[in-house]
């Protein structure tokens, strides 16, 4: 399918042409009767204990679990909090959700007390599933909320807390009788809400975003294009958290399309490395961090990579210098990105074989209309303009759970407004350039952080690194690097500076200095958070 100009500027995708997905009673019952009809195809592999599970222990994992969260009280339209590494126990535990017709909110398991029970009290959840890393917080700041009225540990016993019930001990209790048959409720798929994630906070504290089943089924139908390889044939390693949006609608996705999913807790990079090597890995979920270390460490090389077909890489910029390093080096012949948001479930742009020049986020995906607008004037641009990317589509979410107001500021007249700025070009193939938050103002030029950042990773001493404006009374914000280095090279403040001086326009140099810094933070999907950087420079440490 082909992008079209509508008129007034609005670029069109075109139509979803599958409804297999839409037209289910709900989203739990899709996953259930997709599990059934995949049999004992092998589904996911833990790349940890090497431990196949097959479509049919996925189902009747799930209709087990589905039918004890009942026992334990969980309605149509409660919600279940999960707060857990990507393991088996996750999906399961998710899918169960799903299959009751209860709302399911991953946290992410790097919270603080105060980030847990902030996320917990968007979604109030019934039941919270927690991981061995994460139980004894989650249990603690329970105790403070009434309105959770269990919780199931994942992993270990349950005797280190009241209401904590063991996740083992549940599905193998005899008093839980599993049905022979599970039905998941009729959902109202319009309104009811199967998934609320929290937006990944680079500005203050997350937001709940609200994915609706149909939004879930109809994205589900979107990534049926006939040019992508069959995803029922392929061996995927994921490395991407579940608990965030990307992580999480991509194990939703590979589920319900039988998809071998090879999966790690963490990035280990022998553990990465390996699992690619032995389960023969064709395509795998990438952010840029993972990419950078592809091109750059190593340790790549002692690893047998060459069944790596094709790197999906989303969830923040990627340089077409470190693209163009991969291929080089590994021989990847495809390397696709992606551009999505967890408001609009999953990616809205993405590269396909036709449409992949290097720097682009790719084409409209079916479902999906874009409006190009100037932050200033609101007035719908056209080709070649840069202005904010603006969406509408089936995937765009319900709104943030409890907050009218970043919701209207968000979504105006069925419009999400991304705050990332951006154009397409003369084959409607399009190109972000940076947040509107995120540009550097420096007299009055809007620098892109993520254009020095790209140009910085070319440097063969750099391993990563950050950009963002320090204050400046004169011009506004200078631009100014946070950089990690390679190991045991000496590399020096003034040779990074001269670097980009000789490389990028007089508004890009780096006038603000240069830090080094033993790491860039980031959020688990891969997302510079510059609201931290810019916290170090306000409250400088002894030692950065």
């Amino acid at each position: 399918m082909t992008s079209t100009l509508l008129p007034g500027n609005i670029v069109y995708g075109g139509p979803i042409t599958a409804h297999e997905a839409q037209d289910y009673r709900s989203l739990g019952q899709y996953v259930l009767d997709k599990y059934k009809s995949f049999g004992d195809q092998v589904v996911m592999i833990d790349a940890v204990t090497g431990v196949e599970y097959t479509a049919k222990y996925l189902y009747e994992s799930t209709v087990r679990m589905a039918h004890i969260l009942q026992k334990l009280g969980v309605k149509h339209n409660d919600v279940v909090g999960l707060s857990s590494e990507n393991n088996i126990s996750f999906a399961i535990a998710m899918f169960a959700g799903f299959a009751v017709g209860a709302t399911v909110a991953p946290l992410n398991v790097t919270y603080s007390d105060r980030e847990v029970d902030h996320a917990i009290n968007l979604s109030h959840p019934k039941i919270i599933f927690a991981s061995k890393m994460t139980v004894d917080l989650v249990a603690k700041v329970a105790k403070r909320n009434k309105f959770v009225k269990g919780i199931i540990a994942l992993s270990g016993s349950s005797k280190n807390h009241p209401n904590v019930y063991s996740f083992t001990e549940l599905m193998s209790n005899d008093k839980f009788k599993t049905p022979a048959d599970f039905t998941s409720p009729l959902a109202n798929k319009i309104e009811d809400v199967a998934l609320i994630v929290c937006s990944s906070g680079t500005t203050g504290l997350p937001k709940g975003v609200q994915l609706t089943q149909f939004n879930l089924l109809a994205t589900l139908d979107s990534q049926i294009q006939p040019t992508m390889m069959p995803l029922n044939e392929i061996t995927l390693l994921t490395v991407i958290p579940w608990f965030h949006a990307f992580g999480c609608l991509t194990l939703i996705t590979c589920a319900c399309m039988g998809t071998r999913l090879v999966y790690l807790p963490k990035f280990e990079e022998n553990l990465f490395l390996g699992a690619i090597e032995k389960y023969r890995v064709m395509m795998a979920f990438m952010v840029p961090p993972l990419m950078v270390f592809l091109a750059k460490h190593p340790i790549v090389d002692k690893y047998d990579l060459s069944s790596l077909m094709v790197l999906l890489c989303g969830a923040a910029p990627l340089s077409r210098e470190t693209e163009d390093q991969i291929k080089e080096r590994i021989g990847v012949p495809f390397i696709r990105q992606g551009y999505g948001l967890s408001e609009s479930t999953l990616s809205v742009l993405v590269q396909n074989d036709e449409f992949c020049k290097p720097g682009s986020v790719g084409v409209l995906k079916v479902g999906i209309s874009c409006k190009v607008v100037d932050p200033d004037t609101g007035k719908i641009l056209g080709k070649n303009e840069r202005g904010e990317l603006c969406f509408k589509g089936d995937g765009i979410m319900k709104g943030y759970i409890g907050d009218t107001q970043s919701t209207q500021t968000a979504i105006k007249d069925g419009w999400l407004h991304t705050g990332d700025i951006g154009y397409f070009d003369d084959d409607f193939e399009f190109f972000i350039v940076d947040r509107i938050k995120e540009l550097i103002k420096y007299k009055g030029f809007q620098v892109p952080p993520a254009e020095i950042e790209a140009l910085l990773l070319t440097h063969d001493d750099i391993k990563d690194v950050a950009v963002i404006g320090r204050p400046d009374e004169e011009a506004g914000e200078l631009p100014m690097a946070f950089v990690v280095k390679q190991a045991k090279v000496q590399l020096t403040e003034e040779d990074v500076i001269k670097f980009v001086h000789e490389r990028a326009s007089p508004a890009k140099r780096l006038r603000g200095g240069v830090i080094f810094v033993d790491e860039i933070p980031k959020n688990p999907s891969g997302k510079i958070l510059r609201r931290i950087l810019r916290d170090m420079l306000k409250k400088p440490k002894s030692k950065l």
